[in-house]
């Protein structure tokens, strides 16, 4: 396959992925929870601990705005920073045990989206996506 090709089908996965995201996320209640606060505690439920650098460049967001979210989240009592065991001046960012619940639950809405959108899919049709989440990890998505 030539390798132009493959990046605009790329391309538009990409796009298909973002807007599945839209569609799996915008019932979740969030309370008053912003979009942007949503999204970087979805970003620490999945690879905390995390460092506010990592959020920044992750979710493209300032360091300074990064910062300011990050204190309203701990203010809501949604996120904990920590110092790092080996080196005081980086700190770590995890969610605290309100805001585990409260992302247990975003994804406990997001699940049963997502079964709806599988609908009746067989056995092999569940282990070929599987399968082929596996290998859009290992080969783009590193």
């Amino acid at each position: 396959m030539d390798k132009k090709d493959l990046f605009y089908q790329a391309v538009s996965f990409i796009t298909s992925v973002h807007q599945t995201t839209y569609e799996l996320t915008k019932q979740v209640p969030l309370g008053d929870i912003t979009p942007v606060q949503y999204g970087i505690l979805e970003y620490i439920a999945v690879a905390q601990p995390v460092t506010p650098s990592e959020i920044s460049e992750c979710k493209h967001i300032s360091m300074p705005n990064t910062s300011r979210e990050l204190k309203k989240l701990s203010e809501k009592g949604l996120c904990e920073k920590y110092d790092a065991p080996d080196d005081k001046r980086k700190q770590f960012i995890r969610l605290s045990a309100a805001g585990q619940t409260f992302m247990n639950e975003a994804f406990a809405h997001m699940e049963k989206q997502f079964l709806e959108r599988l609908g009746a899919a067989t056995e092999d049709e569940l282990n070929r996506i599987a399968q082929a989440m596996e290998v859009l990890k290992a080969g783009l998505f590193r």
